[in-house]
């Protein structure tokens, strides 16, 4: 798409196409239903999340299931987005100024481009998460075919696949954080597909240059 066909009437600039909207939401839906029947197996004391499910043992066959969607969205991200998500020289810079971002300085951050580093962070973590995931969660689904003299990975994904589960659970919240707290507004654009020229210019300057071609703050 070109940069012209990103710039909307009204002051908005198109942010996620509907194609990259719906897989997001695919990925969210069937990650919070992972999650959910993932704390029920892993504690006693959440199997009541099971239950409101519909039960353990439709939980327990649906859980695989629901990761098998969930590998194939976070497939299709990394295909939409792995190029933008590579590490810059601004990205240490905005590492370094992590408590200015927390504490909604934005003036004081570095430009940031479509994806910040936080973004960066949250989506190759996700990414390899996932792989741990599924890899594991093989395993686990279909130990009979595991040979004997390889039942080390039986270990190995029984300890490697709630360990990937619980990070996972870590970076959702941080990106619950970002999106709804830290960048107002980000949250509305995965649903709608746009942003205002206001929140580019303030979150994502170096994304409205490249957009707008116009400079994000008045030259001193």
């Amino acid at each position: 798409m070109n940069h012209s066909d990103q710039i909307l009437s009204h002051g908005r600039i198109l942010r996620y196409e509907f194609h990259e909207r719906l897989t997001h939401w695919i990925a969210a839906g069937s990650y919070i239903y992972l999650m959910l029947t993932g704390l029920a197996f892993y504690s006693p004391w959440c199997f009541w999340i099971a239950a409101l499910l519909g039960g353990g043992q439709v939980s327990r066959m649906l859980h695989p299931w629901a990761g098998l969607i969930f590998t194939g969205a976070i497939l299709k991200m990394f295909s939409m987005w792995s190029a933008q998500m590579y590490p810059t020289g601004a990205d240490k810079a905005w590492w370094d100024s992590i408590g200015h971002y927390i504490r909604n300085e934005d003036d004081q951050m570095p430009a940031a481009g479509r994806y910040n580093a936080g973004q960066k962070l949250l989506f190759w973590g996700f990414i390899i998460c996932g792989v741990l995931l599924l890899l594991s969660g093989a395993i686990l689904w279909f130990p009979e075919y595991v040979p004997w003299n390889l039942r080390f990975l039986r270990y190995l994904a029984v300890l490697i696949h709630p360990s990937a589960a619980l990070l996972t659970i870590g970076l959702f919240l941080i990106h619950i954080y970002m999106s709804v707290f830290a960048e107002r507004g980000a949250f509305g654009s995965i649903i709608r597909g746009d942003v205002s020229l206001a929140f580019a210019k303030r979150y994502h300057p170096g994304w409205y240059e490249e957009i707008t071609g116009q400079p994000a703050s008045p030259k001193k």
